[in-house]
């Protein structure tokens, strides 16, 4: 019989699969597509995904290397995700194994078991007693051992700390032979009684609608785009949903944009279920993660919560994707595998034939047209729960008003009866840092980044100059180095200098800074939102991190400083986003029974964008976005691929594009592709970027098929053109920014 050959997938940039001998000692039989093996690669060992079992190969016989050995008996992908993995790799153009890379939890790709973790227990030896002579002098020996002989079954290793058992005691008995130790298999935790913990809340009239048209959809592949208002009460939808998913023994998927929102929709669905929740996302450890995703797997987790990574979770009867605040840019993958959780989630759930719910108070443009066009249901929300009333909108005009860190006077007079009458204000500013920029007020210096076409960003709390884009830091000059002079101003107002301003000018109330500075530290948003659950009048003063979810009863008035930035981008999605952003903003205020206000600090009061979203709402102006695309010829009407080049050397990267320009076209006029542009080569918006000279070639076409065509055609001549080695480039297909 011939030697069997092994197709496997590794973790490696190239976009093939490497042939492998089968190992000697492994029957055929257990050669499942899934499986993991370890294989030499080069110098090292790695571990590859089993794609194929096959019997032929195009590398000769002699150059064959056997794996070395077949790492599971049952691979730990089941079908269902390697479909998923190989449909990923083709439609975003990248290599599968590193694809299966990003779907694999890390102690998987490191060869670890798929197994569930194995526990030290602690038992008494038969006729250990605390009167032995050998702990006369060793009391807290003698309490240790008195602590395990209350439990004959044995004690967990986990549940030292809870019984206050010091593990260097229980290691001295184990040596005095008063002790013993196992390795068990760690416990499922197993259901028992109902599903609810806690009543659920009566649903309104729209609310009932949605719950109704989503059910009818169970049991096959249906998407429904729920598009609720702010406080409509979508979340409750999801839970109502969620009980029915359990009640019929399956499992509910829920995605969430940002970790931040972990532990609050954790504790949402804690209090109401009676079920096994597994939590997934990058503050994980890789032991945890290992963990909820084998219980994901065996059916152990009845509801999985996480970020986008949490996507390619195994579930083992799965009955419910829920993607909330489905208009995220946070589900796009920016850097490897530049996927979007969102549009893959819609994929999976077609693969599995599952319900998929799509919930915004600020729907995608992409997600309202797939409804427009009859692939999505649309549930409209238009009401807030318990009978709030939707926030006010005044749009400020601040031309010619002096402005004090950021914030006018009619916005401070604003602030100060809200906080007097006992109620919180959010105050809302895209700019982490004190300010914006160092400035020379003799020459006109700016502090830029010595990497990038970028200005430094003062922290003054940690007294230096930060760069977003790269991480540079340095420390703030004394005098300018361009002049010598030592009059140095921070200019523009950051979320740090407004928290300063903000406490002095209301010194009798907390002013609570919540951006990603502030919460980096384990368990500070926690800490935060208590504080602010506790309802007593404070000032919150944030980056877009307080847009996403959070729900403050006690915030009436939302300040937002600055409007005007998304108004002049180069990118043609800025105006949905700042869209989006204000809503959910705006969002945060009159969510109980006090009314909301927002106030928008702008330049442009009479902008017809901020007119329109102000007075009509944002459904009128996502129409009015829509048909603007439409007759432009801009995504959702066509399709985007952005093939992205960087190097150290000015033009390099330029001329790599050039090269796979020509490339293109001529496999255009070959493969007879109609209705594709190429756009570019450009220098990139932002061209030097930590050290290195960006550019970019946009491919747009009217059609995705033909647009893939000729990327598949053209991927292979691109990664052996001349330039290709000295020049970093990847091909991001969909992008969501052209930066």
């Amino acid at each position: 019989m011939p030697d069997l050959i092994l197709r496997l997938a590794l973790p490696s940039p190239l976009r093939r699969l490497f042939d492998y001998l089968a190992p000697a000692d492994v029957p055929p039989s257990v050669l499942q597509p899934g499986a993991r093996l370890r294989v030499p690669f080069g110098r090292r060992e790695i571990v590859g995904v089993l794609v194929e079992v096959t019997q032929q190969s195009d590398v000769p016989p002699d150059k064959l290397k056997p794996a070395l050995e077949l790492l599971d008996s049952e691979p730990p992908l089941p079908p269902a995700l390697l479909k998923l993995c190989l449909w990923t790799a083709q439609y975003y153009q990248h290599s599968l194994g590193d694809t299966l890379s990003w779907a694999l939890p890390t102690l998987l790709r490191q060869g670890e078991p798929a197994e569930v973790r194995q526990e030290r227990i602690w038992l008494p030896v038969e006729g250990a007693r605390i009167d032995d002579p050998r702990l006369s002098r060793a009391p807290r020996q003698r309490e240790a051992l008195k602590a395990v002989l209350q439990h004959p079954q044995g004690v967990r290793h986990s549940l030292l700390s809870t019984l206050q058992l010091n593990r260097d005691s229980l290691e001295l008995l184990l040596e005095k032979n008063l002790l013993r130790t196992e390795t068990r298999r760690r416990a499922p935790r197993v259901h028992n009684g109902g599903w609810l913990a806690q009543p659920e809340l009566p649903l309104n009239a729209e609310q009932r609608a949605a719950y109704e048209a989503i059910r009818a959809g169970f049991g096959s592949f249906q998407a429904s785009l729920l598009a609720g208002v702010t406080g409509s009460g979508k979340t409750e939808v999801y839970l109502q949903l969620i009980r029915e998913t359990l009640e019929a023994g399956k499992q509910a998927l829920v995605l969430i944009p940002e970790i931040n929102l972990g532990p609050q929709t954790l504790a949402r669905f804690e209090q109401r279920f009676n079920a096994r929740i597994a939590l997934l996302h990058s503050n994980v450890n890789d032991r945890e993660r290992l963990d909820a995703w084998l219980a994901a797997r065996d059916g152990e987790a009845d509801i999985v919560i996480g970020t986008r990574s949490a996507l390619f979770t195994p579930l083992k009867n799965p009955g419910l994707i829920i993607i909330d605040e489905e208009h995220d840019a946070s589900y796009k993958q920016q850097e490897g595998l530049r996927y979007h959780a969102r549009d893959l989630a819609l994929v999976r759930a077609h693969q599995e034939n599952l319900p998929i719910v799509l919930g915004s108070a600020t729907p995608s443009l992409e997600s309202l047209h797939n409804a427009e066009a009859g692939r999505y249901g649309l549930l409209k929300l238009t009401q807030r729960a318990g009978g709030a009333q939707a926030p006010r909108f005044l749009r400020l005009d601040i031309k010619s008003l002096p402005l004090d860190s950021g914030i006018s006077g009619p916005l401070q007079q604003a602030m100060r009866q809200t906080l007097e009458a006992g109620q919180q204000v959010l105050v809302f500013l895209n700019r982490r840092g004190f300010a914006p920029t160092l400035l020379c007020h003799d020459c006109g210096w700016l502090s830029q980044c010595p990497r990038c076409d970028a200005r430094m960003t003062l922290h003054q709390r940690h007294n230096e100059l930060r760069c977003h884009h790269c991480g540079h830091v340095e420390r703030p000059p004394r005098n300018c180095p361009s002049c010598n002079h030592v009059d140095l101003r921070p200019v523009g107002a950051g979320t740090e200098r407004a928290e300063e301003r903000l406490s002095i000018l209301f010194p009798d109330y907390p002013v609570l800074r919540i951006d990603r500075d502030s919460t980096s530290r384990k368990g500070a948003i926690e800490e935060l939102l208590s504080t602010i659950n506790r309802g007593e009048p404070c000032v919150l003063v944030g980056t877009q991190m307080l847009a996403k979810g959070h729900h403050f009863p006690r915030v009436t008035l939302v300040a937002i400083l600055d409007a005007d930035g998304g108004l002049f981008s180069a990118d043609f999605r800025a105006p949905e986003r700042m869209a989006q952003l204000i809503v959910q903003v705006a969002g945060r205020a009159g969510r109980a029974e006090e009314a909301g206000k927002v106030i928008i600090q702008t330049h442009l009061a009479e902008h017809p964008l901020l007119v329109q979203l102000t007075e009509q709402g944002y459904f009128a102006f996502a129409e009015q976005a829509l048909s603007e695309r439409r007759a432009a010829g801009l995504p959702p009407f066509s399709h985007l691929a952005l093939l992205r080049a960087e190097a150290h050397k000015p033009g390099q990267a330029e001329d790599f594009l050039d090269q796979a320009y020509l490339q293109a076209e001529q496999l255009m006029d070959e493969l007879g592709l109609q209705g594709i542009e190429l756009l570019g080569p450009v220098p990139a918006p932002m061209e030097r970027r930590a050290g290195r000279y960006r550019a970019q070639l946009l491919i747009q076409g009217s059609a995705r098929v033909p647009l893939h065509r000729l990327l598949h055609a053209w991927l292979p001549y691109v990664e052996t053109l001349p330039g290709s080695r000295s020049v970093r480039w990847s091909l991001d297909i969909d992008p969501i920014d052209l930066f």
